[in-house]
């Protein structure tokens, strides 16, 4: 068995009661579907803060950076269908 613990969260009356359906109609429990879905959520969320972090962190160095414009054409460009090149960089001094 897996070391596990418990823990208590609030639902509303109508996410309860489709969580109850969904685990009645996969053979699962509750308990299992709301872990399983904490799980993922964690794990996404942990995923686009540590992203979010690293891009901080590399700010905080001085860059590189892209200005907004070049970013902005590079993106039009690629929605057309385009294959520009990718807009040039610079540092903070």
């Amino acid at each position: 068995m897996s070391d596990t613990t418990t823990m208590t969260v609030r639902l509303s009356k109508e996410l309860k009661g489709k969580l109850e359906r969904l685990a009645k109609s996969t053979k699962r429990s509750k308990s299992y579907l709301a872990a399983e879905a904490i799980a993922d959520y964690v794990e996404l969320n942990a995923w686009q803060v540590e992203q979010i972090r690293k891009a901080v962190e590399k700010a905080d160095a001085g860059g590189p950076f892209v200005t907004d414009e070049d970013a902005g054409r590079y993106l039009e460009a690629l929605a057309r269908g385009e294959k520009p090149e990718p807009p040039k960089t610079f540092r903070v001094r």
